[in-house]
């Protein structure tokens, strides 16, 4: 079941079918039988830009994943890699392709990067003497990947650590690249707005290539009215806080990756008869692919937990009203209609039956103690309650050695809430972190720190209690049943990122210079021209498109919010939402430690 790819006025599917068109063309330069040894990494964005059908029509016959040693035997003419350009993996292929040659089948072997081509890649084939043997080597340039209706990801997992912590551009230059396939595709953005110094960046660099590509400009009327860009660091806090919509809340606890999540069997299993419990209970995990396709969960995803029973309920009397009618069908007429209704009505049962059991998994742990006493703290924190002391819970979530990465988020958003924190307090943090958790961590805090995640207060003057006010970050009471304001996605706090979103469209940010001021890198407004003849005349009551595009990740509690203010009566825009990576505070934080396989001690 894919994602129905149209939202409002933009077709996500035109991006797709772009992509899928040229997969076909490479596969067919490679004549004859295919198998594919696929970077494992790279299956899950690959399935969301093809099925295996469309493998299968260009004669793919096999599929294995990248590991060293001999492949596995295929009767095939054609071997191609699918790989991201790592040097490791081109260790991998070598021994891979050696091994074949030793066997002496008469084999083509072909080599596609995903997203670029890479030199330090080929001169490492070359220098395990196998470069000679690729016939083709080619690159397959997957930028943006369209995961849902209004929702594109470059699924690039190291695009924050990169930028802020390594100085490495390349994420950027990628997503200006894909911002002009966007733009080839649905027409030149006539307005950038950005904040922050990855933001310029990657601006400059699509002003740059929009210059050298001057003579080919598309003659297509733009789709987009503007881009907003963002930078990740312009707003650390909200990663960090716990998500409590639905989405955000089994991301949180089980990660949702390539729009599929593995869940605990046991609560799927078919009703077992009495007598037969803890007989063949499933041990594999369930995995189940979570898009807008599926009518249920496009209605629930973006609620608040709290509303979430309510609308389950709600579902479950329509639909069984709906299979009680079967007892009124008298006619033929009436019997056919019902009977040709009873597979979406199937389906709808089915995928009540699945989201009430997720629910359930999920109250477990939101009605838990320590679920509740770590939500208290954090909406301390973003209230500006004792962020300068030493917090009583940390220090016992550290003595009973919670999860590091529990800590970790804890701390950091203590800092960041408190504009970093002073030396003494830091440094007793930091030793009781590496007491506990092993002074391997210690690359890990610098890591934090380089980021500003974690650092030392240089200033006594703290901005956050200032653009709390300012941009009404924490509101009280907000309603989780039914929203007026964005701020239900964390029962209270209002993502910072967001109300920028929401500032720019209504009034301007203009009205807020001194808050942005505040907030790290310029924030600026480019304006590119418009080919004659394409400027658009808007309707009446007619919305603005902004496609919306965080550098450095984004979590599903912001994506709701952006939903909730399209659907807004009176928004006046429409959101389209693309980022670097789909990330959690889990995840997040997770690809800045050094040691992630050490997380867990």
């Amino acid at each position: 079941m894919s994602a129905h790819l149209s939202y409002g006025r933009v077709n996500l599917n035109i991006l797709r079918e772009a992509a899928r068109k040229e997969l076909r063309e490479f596969l067919d330069k490679c004549g004859g039988s295919k198998a594919i040894v696929w970077d494992e990494y790279l299956t899950g964005p690959f399935g969301l830009i093809a099925q295996y059908s469309l493998l299968k029509e260009h004669e793919v016959e096999k599929m294995f994943t990248l590991k060293g040693g001999h492949l596995p035997a295929a009767d095939v003419k054609n071997i191609i890699f699918f790989v991201r350009p790592r040097l490791e993996l081109m260790d991998i292929i070598a021994e891979n392709v050696i091994s074949e040659d030793k066997m002496h089948s008469p084999r083509d072997f072909h080599i596609l990067f995903v997203p670029r081509r890479s030199m330090l890649c080929e001169q490492r084939l070359k220098e395990q003497g196998v470069l000679g043997s690729f016939i083709n080597i080619d690159e397959y340039i997957l930028d943006l990947i369209p995961y849902d209706g209004d929702l594109l990801s470059m699924e690039s997992e190291g695009a924050f650590r990169e930028c802020y912590l390594e100085s490495d551009q390349t994420s950027l230059y990628h997503t200006a690249k894909g911002l002009m396939t966007l733009q080839a595709l649905y027409g030149t953005i006539p307005q950038i707005f950005g904040k922050g110094e990855c933001a310029r960046h990657v601006a400059n660099m699509m002003l740059r290539m929009k210059r050298e590509f001057a003579g080919s400009q598309t003659q297509i009327l733009p789709v987009f009215d503007s881009l907003l860009l963002l930078d990740r660091n312009v707003d650390l806090l909200t990663p960090l806080a716990t998500q409590l919509t639905y989405e955000g809340l089994i991301d949180e606890v089980y990660g949702i990756t390539n729009g599929y999540v593995k869940l605990p069997p046991e609560k799927f299993s078919a009703q077992k008869k009495q007598g037969e419990a803890g007989k063949d209970l499933p041990t594999e995990p369930k995995k189940m692919q979570l898009n807008s396709a599926e009518e249920l969960y496009a209605e629930i995803r973006d609620k608040n937990f709290n509303g979430v029973g309510a609308a389950l309920s709600k579902k479950a009397k329509i639909i069984s009203a709906a299979f009680e009618e079967r007892h009124s069908a008298k006619t033929v007429g009436e019997i056919k209609q019902f009977v040709s209704q009873l597979p979406h009505m199937q389906a709808a049962r089915s995928s009540l039956a699945n989201h009430t059991s997720i629910a359930e998994l999920i109250k477990d742990i939101t009605t838990s103690e320590a679920f509740f006493d770590n939500l208290t703290v954090e909406q301390e924190f973003m209230t500006g309650v004792d962020t300068d002391k030493v917090n009583t819970y940390i220090e016992d979530c550290i003595a009973q050695k919670d999860p590091l990465i529990k800590i970790l988020r804890l701390v950091c958003m203590q800092s960041v809430c408190n504009n970093g924190l002073k030396q003494k307090l830091l440094d007793y943090y930091k030793r009781e972190i590496l007491q506990t958790y092993g002074y391997e961590h210690m690359l890990t805090l610098n890591n934090l720190e380089k980021t500003g995640l974690l650092k030392p207060q240089t200033s006594t003057r703290n901005n956050y209690p200032t653009i709390r006010k300012t941009l009404k970050l924490w509101m009280e009471d907000a309603n989780e049943q039914n929203p007026n304001d964005i701020s239900y996605v964390y029962s209270g706090y209002a993502p910072l990122s967001i109300r920028l979103t929401q500032v720019l469209a209504r009034p301007g940010w203009r009205s807020i210079e001194e808050v942005l001021k505040m907030l790290p890198g310029p924030h600026f407004e480019e304006r590119q021209q418009l080919p004659a003849g394409l400027h658009k005349k808007r309707q009446q009551g007619e919305n603005r498109t902004t496609l919306v595009f965080f550098l450095g990740g984004v979590t599903y509690a912001e994506i709701a919010a952006l939903r909730f203010l399209s659907q807004m009566e009176d928004g006046g825009t429409e959101y389209i939402i693309a980022t670097t990576k789909l990330i959690n505070g889990t995840s997040w934080i997770k690809s800045l430690m050094d040691r992630p396989e050490a997380q867990a001690c």
